[in-house]
């Protein structure tokens, strides 16, 4: 009989019905264990929890499972009543797999051995009862075998319907030829033949030989166990032209016995998988797929969060940095401008001393500053704050010119060489800031050899790739020029290689270096869109690489602006400096050196005086101004009403006003605080120089004013040219703007010495003048001037009285402050009149 996987019976041939006592429409869609539930006909129950436990084994592995004896009884008629015999059963469960693998249906093969085990139990007896015995069950076993083979058509019968029934291909091969005797259309599609009935199998399907399929067909056969197959493949022949080809069984062999308990045929159960194979195969492969995107995800995920980790360090680095960049900007602003007050008030101190030892102090006073201005360049460089001039350079030309220098700083116990690759290329560097670098490495080198050892500088082209990019932050493939400075010192340990570029970081004993000097070069490096990096071995020596871009462009060698003379001149400088005590002594260095000098507190201010009329030859302003008007926008604006006027920056700190990328913008030129006197004139004379070189223009001995209309409502006031003398320069730009509104052209100036070079240069009317003047006062200004200049009208201007000042000279006038424009309107109309 046949049951589902929940033992329900779907199937049960004649015999299985005799020996049970039911007819098919009793069990069949009923579960065994209600069809034949324990009761008289099994009272230990111990025949059905054989079976159970069979069937559950069948279901758990997938194989078959036997029961060798398996007693129970079954019912008999007897006198209107119903009775129980005793019968002994020998049982096999074969599994019928789905597509799937599990099991679909059980197949139960079941034996009557009752007579075989009550000969058994008689064993003991004469040997006359066991023939007796032995002869009636012969009998009657030869009696079942001529029933049985009456219901052999019946059978085979209901065999045919159960295989033409099967879930999947079917077949049963009869006897040890495996002759086809039933197979039903789904076998035939998968085979590919419909003339296989009544043939053996080796002649219906010979392209089987050699598959293994026939051996295991005779080993079922001989053996009587069932074979289980998953996946086997085949190979058969196709019609036509067709290549043969390969699909995949699951299939069952099950063993069928005869009455006699011997093999008659095999029954033939399976499923062609060969879609579902492909379709696992193919999941298979997806899978493999997946899992191989997942891993290379996962790949990705860590070198995106080894990337982040690294983003996030150079972020934290940049804020440092940036951090570091304001502290230092703010403090270098205010450091540089007290050292700026300290050199220029040293230097007109050494121009008067005499006595030696006054000389020594100074000197070691200049020295203190040089030692304060190069430490806050240093700490400008670190945080990239310090403004670059680059241009097309050679390093090979530099770095031969500093043989000399080199050879100075190193000593004599060193022995330097020096290699320079040929057709090196040019970089874009500020050549100054390469030699202080070089510099700087060079006496690295010299205190990690302890002032004995060789030191090799080396020179050559170099290309960073896209590889090397990813392992290095900042950096930009492409070509660069490569300075390598290599020494066999002691060498840094590999903890410490990640430290040596912080500022302060130093290995040297105490008073031997700031910890700067390489903190210096990386900020040049950096703010030069280059690269450098370390290279270190304890006891063997230490080589750092620098990394310039190249530039394709041909060398600029411009002649040290150091080597040119110092001088001053004789041209109108306004000096725009918000600090009083450094616009003082900027002014008195360059009063010093010639120049007449004006003088503003603020953009504002400076506008101001530029738009009164007078003429100037050069703007030297700061760039970190309070107000409105930035020193850019000063600049702008002053070239735009004066074009032949110069213009030079000067700061201690630049921020971003005139530096962009770490560069100064194209045609600016900047003076860094602190400088010397010497530095002060010879900037001052080559940006003077240049501009008249760009406008192709000399400069004149005599500048006219420039005309300016009168401002609406003024009028009488043009034509009219006043020179503004006032120390106090709110009041100095507040007159400046009444006399400008009231159309007069209006020049003013701080004090008595630079009224005196405005009246040289220029024509005025009126000569309006405070009283109380430093150093040249007002009357005496008044004096020389009119020695000179007879037709000047003079007026005197003070809060403080001072009317007998102005009687003592003929025509003068006096002007009481605080003054309007009124009053002075009327005090400049009659002095004219005068």
């Amino acid at each position: 009989m046949v049951m589902d996987a929940r033992f329900v019976l779907v199937w049960a041939n004649h015999a299985y019905c005799r020996v049970t006592g039911r007819t098919r429409a009793e069990i069949v869609s009923r579960n065994i264990f209600d069809a034949f539930p324990s009761g008289p006909h099994d009272p230990s129950g111990e025949g059905a929890r054989q079976l159970r436990h069979s069937l559950q084994t069948v279901l758990r592995t997938r194989a078959p499972h036997t029961l060798a004896l398996i007693r129970y009884a079954i019912p008999h008629a007897e006198g209107g009543g119903t009775a129980f015999e005793e019968r002994f059963w020998s049982a096999t469960h074969t599994p019928i797999l789905d597509e799937q693998g599990e099991v679909r249906y059980i197949l139960q093969q079941t034996d009557d051995v009752t007579e075989m085990q009550t000969l058994r139990r008689r064993a003991g007896l004469d040997t006359e009862l066991a023939e007796t015995a032995l002869e009636g069950a012969v009998f009657r076993r030869a009696q079942e075998v001529q029933a049985a083979n009456w219901a052999l058509d019946a059978e085979r019968t209901q065999l045919r319907q159960l295989v033409e029934q099967a879930p999947a291909f079917a077949a049963f091969l009869r006897g040890p030829e495996h002759v086809f005797e039933i197979a039903n259309q789904a076998y035939l599609g998968v085979v590919g033949r419909d003339d296989i009935l009544g043939r053996p199998v080796r002649k219906a399907l010979p392209e089987l030989e050699g598959q293994s399929f026939f051996g295991v067909l005779d080993e079922v056969y001989r053996t009587g166990q069932a074979f289980n197959g998953r996946s086997i493949p085949i190979r058969l022949r196709q019609e036509g032209d067709e290549p043969v080809a390969e699909r995949f069984l699951d299939f069952v062999y099950q063993p069928i016995t005869d009455a006699d308990g011997q093999v008659a045929g095999i029954f033939v159960l399976g499923y062609d998988i060969t879609e579902q194979k492909r379709l696992t195969d193919e999941l298979e492969r997806y899978k493999n797929q997946l899992e191989e995107m997942v891993r290379l995800r996962t790949q990705a995920l860590e070198r995106s969060e080894a990337e982040r980790r690294r983003t996030e360090d150079a972020l934290r680095q940049s804020q440092k940095m940036e951090a570091i960049g304001q502290l230092t900007g703010g403090v270098a602003h205010d450091f540089n401008n007290l050292l700026q007050i300290l050199s220029g008030n040293l230097q007109m101190l050494q121009r008067t001393a005499l006595a030696a030892g006054d000389m020594r102090r100074l000197d070691a006073a200049l020295e203190a500053v040089e030692r304060g201005a190069k430490l806050s360049s240093q700490l400008l460089a670190f945080a990239r704050r310090q403004p670059l001039e680059p241009r097309p350079v050679s390093l090979g030309r530099l770095v031969r010119e500093m043989d000399d220098l080199l050879r100075r700083a190193l000593g004599e116990a060193i022995e330097m060489e020096t290699v320079i690759a040929g057709g090196l290329w040019n970089t874009l560097a500020d050549p100054d800031q390469v030699q202080n670098a070089l510099l700087n490495l060079a006496v690295n080198a010299r205190d990690a050899m302890d002032g004995a050892g060789r030191l090799t500088i080396e020179a050559g082209n170099a290309m960073l790739d896209d590889f090397y990019a990813l392992q290095h932050e900042e950096v930009q493939p492409g070509q660069y020029v490569m300075l390598a400075v290599s020494d066999t010192g002691c060498g840094i340990p590999p903890e410490l290689l990640e430290k040596v570029f912080e500022p302060f970081f130093t290995t040297k004993r105490e008073g031997r270096g700031t910890g700067l000097g390489l903190s210096m070069v990386y900020g040049f490096v950096k703010q030069s869109h280059g690269h450098i990096k370390i290279y270190s071995e304890p006891g063997q020596g230490t080589t750092v690489r620098i990394y310039l871009p190249r530039s394709r462009e041909a060398e600029e060698v411009v002649p040290a602006l150091a080597l040119s003379p110092v001088r001053g001149g004789s041209e109108t400088i306004l000096v725009v400096e918000d600090d009083p005590v450094v616009q003082a002594t900027v002014v008195d260095l360059l009063n010093d050196l010639g120049y007449t000098v004006l003088r503003a507190s603020d953009g504002q201010s400076a506008l101001t005086l530029v738009r009164s009329g007078v003429s100037i030859d050069l703007l030297f302003t700061d760039v970190v101004m309070p107000g409105p008007v930035r020193a850019p926008e000063l600049a702008r604006q002053v070239q735009a009403m004066l074009p032949h006027a110069a213009v030079l920056f000067t700061s201690g700190y630049t921020e971003n006003a005139i530096v962009h990328g770490g560069r100064l913008d194209p045609g600016v030129s900047l003076l860094s605080k602190p400088y010397r006197r010497e530095d002060l004139a010879r900037k001052v004379r080559h940006t003077l120089n240049n501009r008249r070189q760009a406008l192709n223009a000399a400069a004149s001995p005599r500048i006219p004013a420039p005309s300016r209309p009168p401002a609406a409502g003024a009028g009488a006031g043009g034509g009219i040219r006043v020179l503004l003398v006032e120390d106090d320069p709110l009041i100095l730009m507040d007159s400046e703007d009444m006399l400008s509104a009231l159309g007069f052209q209006v020049v003013g100036a701080g004090d008595g010495r630079a009224a005196l070079r405005l009246l040289e240069r220029q024509e005025f009317d009126v000569l309006l003048t405070d009283i109380g003047l430093p150093g040249l006062s007002g009357p005496e200004l008044a004096r020389q001037a009119l020695e000179r200049w007879p037709g000047l009208r003079v007026i005197f201007a003070s809060g403080f009285g001072g009317q007998q000042e102005a009687e003592v000279l003929p025509g003068a006038m006096f002007l009481n402050k605080p003054y309007g424009m009124r009053d002075l309107e009327a005090a400049i109309h009659r002095a004219v009149a005068a």
